[in-house]
């Protein structure tokens, strides 16, 4: 019998971190669900990334009901309590810094969260009456470097080619990774996405575009995913006195925006200093990104629910 000379990464592989897996805390590498779960065979789940700093989960609140929202569109009941999924993650904060040896205070981590309808033989029609799948997992927070702060990155545009339900955070990703794959393949950190000649968003980030002062974002609708930051930065702006709107924003405008940002749970707001080889504005990061940064880095260190 001829054996394959594939070596693909095996579960021993995989860190001994604690993971929690349908009411058990597990290590990760030892974390298993069947073959016939409906997020394995059809990308049949919903997801959540919530942010950890000093221990504390940030802005947790917002993204339990961002997690409802998602539920709801996939008609899956929410499985747990939103006491009950703080109460898993600080479990897994807790035990997760300890792996590594220090703690909560002191490493800055990334809650991933992942709930999928469950398992059943292969059927296209939702089951009803299966128990969901629920798992959890957590790793240490990798934000932009300070270069990337000072200089801002580069990003690349392509066509928005993903279905119309983007306001749903699946696990049915495969758009995101083509469109991700995409700034890869051009050595940039993201790709910003147009559909029909207007800014939706990035490949796993919402995209701002800053004119005469003003904060522009896309409007929340079915296009777009609504980041926890878009209600993080509308609160900003308003304490800074920055202008802000929510509109359909052209190409156009896009390249001749004065800054153009990223915003998500890992690079929180970044500036974005080239675009397609084109310098934006000045071609460094610009007032507003200094101000929206900093006031995030204090909101941060706010008592958050």
């Amino acid at each position: 019998m001829m054996m394959s000379t594939l070596n693909p990464t095996s579960s021993a592989q995989l860190p001994d971190t604690p993971c929690y897996l349908n009411g058990e805390i597990t290590a990760l590498k030892d974390a298993k669900i069947s073959v016939m779960d409906r997020g394995f065979i059809f990308g049949d789940g919903v997801y959540e990334v919530v942010p950890v700093y000093g221990g504390k989960p940030f802005r947790f609140a917002q993204h339990m009901a961002r997690l409802d929202r998602s539920l709801a569109e996939l008609r899956i009941a929410n499985p747990l309590s939103h006491d009950r999924w703080r109460e898993i993650v600080t479990q897994l904060v807790d035990g997760y810094a300890l792996s590594q040896h220090t703690s909560h205070e002191k490493i800055d981590q990334l809650i991933y969260i992942q709930i999928t309808r469950g398992v059943a033989l292969r059927d296209h029609v939702m089951p009803p009456d299966i128990t969901p799948t629920v798992f959890v997992m957590t790793s240490t927070m990798k934000p932009p470097t300070a270069g990337q702060r000072a200089q801002g990155v580069a990003c690349v545009s392509a066509d928005d080619f993903r279905w119309s339900k983007a306001h749903i955070k699946t696990t049915s990703l495969l758009g995101a990774v083509f469109a991700r794959q995409i700034s890869a393949d051009a050595d940039a950190v993201e790709t910003v996405m147009f559909r029909d000649g207007f800014l939706s968003e990035a490949a796993a980030c919402n995209v701002w575009a800053v004119r005469g002062g003003k904060v522009l974002g896309p409007p929340k609708d079915n296009l777009v995913l609504e980041g926890i930051r878009y209600g993080l930065i509308e609160d900003i702006c308003r304490n800074a006195g920055i202008g802000f709107e929510l509109r359909r924003i052209t190409r156009e405008e896009v390249f001749a925006a004065d800054e153009l940002l990223l915003s998500s749970a890992t690079k929180e707001v970044l500036a974005i200093t080239t675009l397609d080889g084109q310098a934006v504005g000045s071609g460094k990061p610009g007032p507003v990104y200094a101000k929206l940064h900093a006031a995030y880095q204090r909101a941060k260190q706010e008592p958050t629910t």
